[in-house]
């Protein structure tokens, strides 16, 4: 395939692997990479900007592909040292690199003086343009449907894809509820140059994290979801377990955050994704958990969904014949 998104990034396809904590690794970030896509280091999983530099090094032993890295930067009481991971990518030779959180404005210009391509995630067309006045190359826009942070818009991608690939200029990639070829066929003709994908490569081989939660993600359907911190607008989807349901039953009663604290924390997260508890802490997920039945290598997915875009795409075009 060829698009804006292929150009810039060097890839086959126009398929990005989403930067994911405690799944980002490099095992999962090469075999995409390896099939096609474009695989994605979650810089903050690494404990260090010193451990990140070794996992970068680690993902080249394992792919001579282009890959890239994702560095979420969002506002903390002790936030990380993200200027000290950001050299560690620059210092790396790190070619692409996916922003998220807060506008990366402070970080771009740094980034562009390295040849970075930058692409940042975002939830809205306002922050998207916003973005790109401050000089990222790509935008990746989250719909409602996506696992993590959606926003507080609540616009799902049928809506906000086109929106925003009217109002930027630069390449818009879709992102959030997208896990086939149909989903990928649907983003193309709403005028995305290429597809960000998390959940669904959560769902395969090589994903880092343990069988029993993959196979709850595959019983799932598009409605165990659940949204988390709504009444805090810092809204986040996640898988619907015991955890998740507990912290929604305690916001409706009134709760704040420091109450949730204990449940919520990112190292019982990280721990039920090892072990398989999958009521041991919460889990990312997105609402395409309804769309997806098998776990794939990268490679059998990857090649599956391009195919079944392209014929989807060709059975759309014989009924638009006339």
């Amino acid at each position: 395939m060829k698009t804006q998104i292929t150009e810039l990034l060097g890839t086959r396809y126009p398929i990005i692997q989403g930067g994911m904590q405690w799944v980002g690794t490099a095992e999962l970030a090469s075999a995409v990479s390896n099939a096609g896509g474009l695989g994605i280091l979650t810089a903050l999983t690494q404990p260090t900007p010193d451990a990140l530099r070794k996992e970068i090094e680690r993902c080249r032993t394992m792919t001579d592909r282009p890959f890239g890295v994702n560095l979420t930067i969002l506002p903390a009481i002790t936030p990380p040292p993200y200027a000290e991971y950001l050299q560690a990518i620059i210092d790396s030779g790190i070619r692409i690199v996916e922003t998220a959180g807060n506008n990366p404005k402070e970080f771009v210009a740094k980034l562009k003086e390295h040849g970075i391509k930058i692409v940042h995630k975002c939830t809205s067309v306002r922050h998207a343009l916003s973005s790109e006045r401050a000089g990222v190359d790509a935008v990746s826009i989250d719909g409602f449907e996506c696992a993590g942070h959606p926003g507080e818009d609540d616009v799902p991608n049928l809506i906000l894809i086109p929106a925003a690939v009217r109002a930027l200029k630069i390449p818009v990639i879709a992102s959030g509820g997208i896990g086939d070829g149909r989903g990928m066929a649907a983003a193309l003709a709403l005028g995305a140059q290429g597809i960000n994908m998390g959940t669904r490569f959560m769902v395969t081989k090589e994903a880092p994290i343990h069988d029993n939660i993959k196979q709850a993600l595959v019983r799932a359907g598009e409605r165990d979801t659940n949204l988390m911190f709504r009444t805090m607008h810092n809204t986040a989807r996640v898988f619907k377990n015991a955890i998740s349901n507990e912290v929604v039953a305690m916001e409706r009663k009134g709760a704040k955050f420091e109450e949730v604290r204990p449940l919520v924390a990112g190292a019982r997260g990280k721990q039920a994704l090892r072990d398989g508890d999958v009521d041991g802490g919460v889990i990312s997920a997105g609402m395409v958990i309804g769309l997806i039945d098998d776990i794939p290598s990268c490679a059998e997915l990857i090649e599956r969904i391009v195919s079944d875009c392209r014929n989807h795409l060709r059975a759309a075009l014989e009924m638009a014949a006339v």
